[in-house]
């Protein structure tokens, strides 16, 4: 049964919802995007298929989103409602995979080993702004410390799969995926097939971890 639970940090009040596993062996803790909240469809997804497979899934929503704002802080604030939240995320004892979606997995990317984390999971990486591919983040996934998978939109503006630097990390692409992992219509899969390959390759990545 899903549980809701309002968390305080030193950046403001936050929301985790947590989608508990069968059996579970560890909690995927996923932040949401600059653009939107815990309910893209990558996120609902992998909230919807991972429990089966004994990973507790915990839905995080920043301060800024809980208060109804419309832009994000700087990362520097995102980070500290993530820190502050992450011994809430721990508290079931369990091994936590950091992750997020965007601007959610860079947060994950910069705290994940600070904060003990097991690995960090980057779907829909901001490795730039779109058209300004010399401006790279490359250095946060990089540098995570951790295991790293990252799932990245085959048509993803803000980076295509294989603009992404050789690093100690693996890459999972949704072909014809843009950053929010939508398939045109004229896309030779659909989009619960693009969804099913990325709840896939997930699925395979963090069970290996166990």
């Amino acid at each position: 049964m899903t549980q809701y639970e309002t968390v305080p940090t030193d950046a403001g009040e936050a929301r985790i919802t947590w989608h508990p596993g069968t059996k579970p062996w560890a909690v995927l803790a996923l932040g949401h995007g600059a653009g939107g909240g815990v309910e893209a469809r990558d996120l609902q997804a992998l909230a919807g298929a991972l429990p089966a497979h004994g990973v507790t899934v915990a839905l995080v929503e920043q301060p800024w989103r809980v208060a109804g704002k419309k832009l994000a802080p700087a990362p520097k604030t995102l980070d500290t409602g993530w820190r502050g939240l992450w011994p809430n995320l721990a508290k079931p004892g369990l091994p936590v995979v950091a992750g997020g979606r965007s601007a959610g997995a860079r947060v994950a990317c910069r705290t994940g080993r600070e904060l003990g984390a097991l690995a960090v999971l980057a779907l829909a990486f901001l490795l730039h702004q779109p058209g300004r591919p010399e401006r790279t983040r490359a250095d946060e996934l990089l540098g995570t410390g951790l295991p790293t998978l990252v799932v990245q939109g085959g048509n993803d503006p803000f980076g295509r799969p294989e603009e992404f630097p050789e690093g100690p990390y693996g890459l999972v692409e949704v072909p014809y995926g843009d950053h929010g992992f939508a398939v045109p219509k004229r896309a030779p899969l659909t989009q619960d097939e693009a969804l099913a390959g990325l709840v896939d390759g997930v699925t395979k990545w963090i069970t290996a971890l166990r």
